[in-house]
């Protein structure tokens, strides 16, 4: 409910002098940081020109002293440039509530938080606790987790604001309503080249996985449209308020693609957070896998069954299996009890070594290590034992080590030794195991499986600065993949985010994302998204019907424009134009999604001299939504104004290929139109 009369203008009074309040606070701040910086460095010119007359515990003082007031500087900038980013909009919203004690707290949300001269908080972050009472509660009754406990009371009054350039456009009065003024204006407004935070129309159900901070592990299944990405965002910036000695290095981000990269870059600067470390799968791949030139990515992979290129598609389903974990398994641990050393050796014709000696060091004292790291160990050991405690005898008693075990460290060899042992459930030819074991690429299906292997014999790469990791799609990894994962990342934490309905893996799906509750030992919680806000509901009504669903919840108000599909086209060339400039005129964004890489091609070369429009690929590093062709794998998590979904007739999306077209439709917003 809009606020008119006397209470509006009492807001815009609280906005002047709020105003006034920020712009001061800038101009001193600018005042303190650029004193700052020059008492730094006219610091470090005294302390480093006269270095010589100093101590070492003097010079060690020093450094920490200036470290330490680095960090201040530091500070005082972040927190200037949080303020600059708020200085036309200082808040967005508001709440009136009164604790048990009677107490009133009038609190103005806002993007960071603000204080008078006296230290009273004028401006609220929306992180903190307080501030979840205005995303999780209508008036009445209510509670937050402060600090020191629980504090409960009544929320009188919950309102949000529509400010431009310091001038106040609207006020609004709301509950919870999901159909409040605010929320529907947001999402009518036409999609931007990258998303944007939404931090002011955040909604009960994603607050509660934004603020979560009793689970080690969040799994989150969220429908298409739920703003899954968007909260996974929201919580990072959450927790890089809330938990202490957590900055934007300590966190990982694993995206589908460096297009989705980009996409999302600019909503953490937007919040006043630095973007944290990204990185897709394949990148772990590549660096992990040197014994090939290179490693085929998801994409192509995918791009492989969706274009009918792949024969064995059976062979590649128990590659992708849960099964095969068990076999290899089984297979490892029967190579590793089966290594031994076969003969005793004597390095430089004086130290001579038992097999026995080395054997039970292998099987018994290291054999909590990983197979070859226990070689290090042992070779490390010889070397001190028999030169005084020193290692430069190391490398040569490794040497002898291996020369004189039954394996040899050539992982080519042992990944195709699996698929000849019993322990491979599909017989398959030497000859056809050479074929993809001795390739300069290595596939990705068997990437995941060599990966595994290596990481198993020589250790996986433990990355202990990593406190929290972000997985995004979680429907497109197996369950091999979080395992390798929970192994680099033994200490972190991880949100995990995905949609089964969103699957477009032929070869591996889930029931449920609560599956991968099993892999991880820590403590675990399962959550469901089941609004979208992307959609029209004659949109969503449509894709429900693509796979069957009944349960998705359209929060958009309905937009009058039905989902057309056009059949039997005489001309495509004409029909295709016509459509793209009713788009054009209509919308800022618009997509034509093919079922793959080659139909976009063709499409490309059909109306590419008629548009200034742009072909996406996996290679795709930067690009603009205004007009664009992008295959359906490739669209995952991006979204758009008005999508032109397109296949040809002799390629036409299978009934096992429903979730890839219910991908493709689910990425529009306003309108669909679909060619068949």
């Amino acid at each position: 409910m809009a606020i008119l009369g006397k209470e509006l203008d009492k807001e815009k009074k609280i906005l002047k002098l709020t105003t006034g309040l920020l712009n001061k606070t800038l101009n001193d701040l600018k005042e303190e940081v650029k004193i700052d910086e020059q008492d730094l460095t006219e610091f470090k010119k005294i302390v480093w020109s006269d270095s010589h007359s100093f101590d070492e515990g003097d010079i060690q003082q020093a450094r920490l002293m200036t470290s330490t007031e680095e960090n201040k500087t530091l500070q005082k900038e972040a927190y200037y440039k949080k303020l600059c980013q708020i200085k036309n909009k200082p808040y967005f919203g508001s709440i009136v509530f009164e604790d048990d004690e009677g107490d009133i707290n009038n609190i103005y949300i806002s993007l960071t938080h603000l204080k008078d001269q006296n230290l009273n908080n004028i401006l609220y972050d929306w992180r903190s606790p307080i501030c979840s009472l205005f995303y999780d509660y209508e008036m009445g009754p209510c509670s937050y987790q402060a600090p020191g406990g629980t504090i409960t009371g009544i929320l009188k009054r919950k309102r949000q604001y529509k400010i431009e350039d310091n001038m106040l456009q609207g006020v609004f009065d709301n509950s919870l309503n999901i159909d409040d003024e605010v929320l529907q204006e947001v999402l009518s407004t036409e999609s931007s080249e990258r998303m944007k935070n939404v931090v002011n129309t955040i909604q009960q159900e994603q607050n509660k996985v934004i603020r979560n901070l009793e689970d080690e592990i969040l799994i989150v299944q969220g429908i298409a449209g739920s703003g899954k990405t968007t909260v996974a965002l929201h919580r990072i910036a959450f927790l890089l308020y809330r938990l202490e000695r957590l900055s934007s290095n300590n966190i990982l981000i694993f995206s589908p693609n460096d297009i989705f990269t980009e996409y999302i870059s600019d909503v953490l600067p937007s919040l006043g957070e630095s973007n944290t470390l990204q990185t897709t799968f394949q990148d772990y791949l590549a660096s992990f896998i040197t014994e090939y030139k290179e490693v085929e990515d998801f994409t192509d992979f995918i791009a492989r069954y969706y274009s009918y290129l792949e024969i064995n598609q059976e062979f590649i389903k128990y590659k992708q299996s849960d099964q095969i974990i068990k076999d290899l398994d089984q297979y490892l641990e029967n190579y590793i009890q089966n290594c031994k050393c076969l003969s005793d050796f004597t390095e430089s014709s004086i130290h001579k070594v038992s097999k026995e000696e080395i054997n039970e060091m292998l099987h018994y004292k290291y054999n909590v290590m990983p197979l070859f790291e226990r070689i290090d160990e042992i070779a490390n050991r010889l070397s001190s034992n028999f030169y005084k405690g020193k290692l430069k005898k190391a490398a040569t008693f490794k040497k002898l080590i291996k020369e004189n075990l039954n394996i040899k460290k050539d992982y080519k060899e042992i990944y195709a030794d699996f698929f000849q042992s019993d322990y491979c459930k599909m017989k398959v030819s030497e000859e056809a195991i050479r074929q993809f074991v001795n390739k300069d690429v290595i596939y990705y299906e068997d990437a995941l499986l060599f990966s595994y292997i290596k990481g198993t014999l020589e250790g996986f790469p433990y990355e202990k600065n990593i406190k929290q990791v972000v997985i995004d799609e979680a429907q497109d990894y197996n369950k091999l993949q979080y395992i390798i994962i929970s192994k680099i990342f033994k200490r972190a934490d991880f949100t995990i985010l995905g949609d089964i309905h969103q699957n477009i893996n032929p070869y591996y799906s889930y029931q449920t994302l609560e599956e991968l509750k099993d892999i991880f030992s820590k403590n675990t919680s399962y959550i469901e998204l089941t609004k979208t806000y992307r959609s029209s509901p004659e949109i969503i009504n449509y894709t429900n019907k693509i796979l069957g669903l009944s349960h998705v919840n359209a929060i958009r108000k309905e937009t009058n424009k039905p989902v057309i599909i056009r059949r039997n086209i005489q001309d495509l060339k004409k029909m295709l134009i016509e459509d793209i400039n009713y788009f054009s005129n209509e919308y800022k964004s618009c997509a034509i999604i093919t079922k793959d890489l080659k139909e976009a091609e063709k499409i490309y070369h059909l109306i590419g001299d008629e548009f200034d429009i742009s072909l996406v690929d996996i290679h795709t590093r930067k690009f603009t939504k205004d007009l664009l062709i992008i295959p359906a794998y490739i669209a995952k998590g991006l979204e758009f104004d008005s999508v032109l979904v397109y296949n040809d007739r002799a390629n036409s999306y299978r009934k096992n290929e429903r979730n890839l077209l219910y991908v493709a439709c689910t990425r529009c917003q306003h309108e669909l139109l679909i060619y068949n």
